[in-house]
């Protein structure tokens, strides 16, 4: 089933749906190590897992950035 998609349209699904749940998954994981044995490396390269998906995701599932007052005001 997966190969009848075209090219484009795996990438974008790959991009709308994996990343941001892949992003989720991370964080939920870095924030289960932190809990249990505080910021170490693992936590923190699993939170930077999760930024590096969260800034690439599309689609519907991506978590909307809020504009905060300083962007605002310029």
């Amino acid at each position: 089933m997966w190969a009848l998609f075209s090219r484009h349209l795996r990438v974008w699904l790959l991009l709308a749906v994996g990343a941001p749940i892949l992003a989720w998954l991370l964080g939920r994981i870095g924030d289960a190590i932190e809990r249990r044995r505080g910021p170490n490396v693992v936590s923190k390269i699993t939170h930077q897992g999760r930024r590096f998906l969260e800034r690439r995701a599309r689609g519907p599932l991506r978590r909307r950035e809020r504009a905060d007052a300083d962007r605002l005001a310029r």
